[in-house]
């Protein structure tokens, strides 16, 4: 089945700089990949998604990169705000 391995498990960044989060999947046939956000209790809600016949897809302070050799994708956030602390998922 599908494997999906993210990281790093945690991350703390200072307010103002940018996070990166990424993931690695082992399904090459998957062509869609979104993206939740997980606050404090919480249910994940949706943020952003990103196709496989795409290689970036960006919203406002988020930017997805999608690597489909290498089986890998990425969340970038821009400018972290206190308003970003969560748990992210990557899922397909």
């Amino acid at each position: 089945g599908e494997t999906v391995e993210q990281h790093p498990s945690t991350l703390s960044v200072q307010e103002g700089s940018s996070s990166v989060i990424t993931c690695s999947y082992s399904d090459s046939t998957s062509n869609y990949f979104p993206w939740y956000k997980q606050e404090l209790r919480k249910r994940p809600r949706f943020i952003i998604d990103i196709r496989s016949n795409a290689a970036k897809r960006e919203d406002q302070r988020l930017t997805v990169l999608l690597n489909k050799t290498a089986k890998h994708l990425s969340l970038h956030i821009a400018a972290t705000q206190p308003a970003d602390a969560a748990v992210y998922f990557c899922a397909n």
